[in-house]
């Protein structure tokens, strides 16, 4: 039974990375059910203190994920017709994957541009606020690669313990 869970956790840890990258995918969700296949296994204990920090953590980074777009457009100048055009991009991403994955940079980035737009303002500082759009997903991402990376160096180490 311990080698079905260490496989199935195994997944989870690398869906979990790649899921850092692919937006629709729950990237440190599916690391932490990796950490959590692991902990049922006979040899490995984690503290239900640990279990429950890095589930938090994991669910922490996700919703994070979500609100960094809109806080990027609210830091590089966009004013609230940006941040609702990030906000109306990412759910249009999110039901409408025209462009797959990439949707997730392409709509919050279009949404923000043309909510400033919409504004009055000019083109020059709409597409300031549109690349702090751009730069709120890349953080998220970031956030999101460093966590699940951290959980598979937990599993990995586990199993060599």
């Amino acid at each position: 039974m311990d080698i079905v869970l260490i496989s199935l956790g195994a997944i989870c840890i690398f869906a979990g990375i790649i899921g850092s990258f692919v937006p629709i995918i729950p990237g440190p969700p599916l690391s932490w059910i990796g950490l959590l296949l692991l902990q049922y296994t006979s040899n490995v204990y984690f503290s239900p203190l640990f279990i429950g920090a890095t589930g938090v953590i994991a669910l922490l980074a996700t919703l994070l994920d979500y609100y960094l777009p809109v806080l990027g457009t609210k830091k590089y100048g966009g004013s609230k017709g940006g941040i609702w055009g990030a906000i109306m991009g990412l759910l249009f991403a999110i039901f409408f994957p025209i462009f797959g994955p990439l949707g997730f940079l392409i709509w919050p980035f279009l949404g923000a541009f043309v909510g400033e737009l919409s504004q009055q303002k000019n083109q020059k500082n709409a597409l300031r606020a549109a690349w702090g759009s751009f730069i709120g997903f890349l953080a998220g991402t970031l956030i999101k690669l460093i966590i699940s990376m951290a959980y598979a160096g937990f599993f990995i180490q586990q199993l060599w313990d």
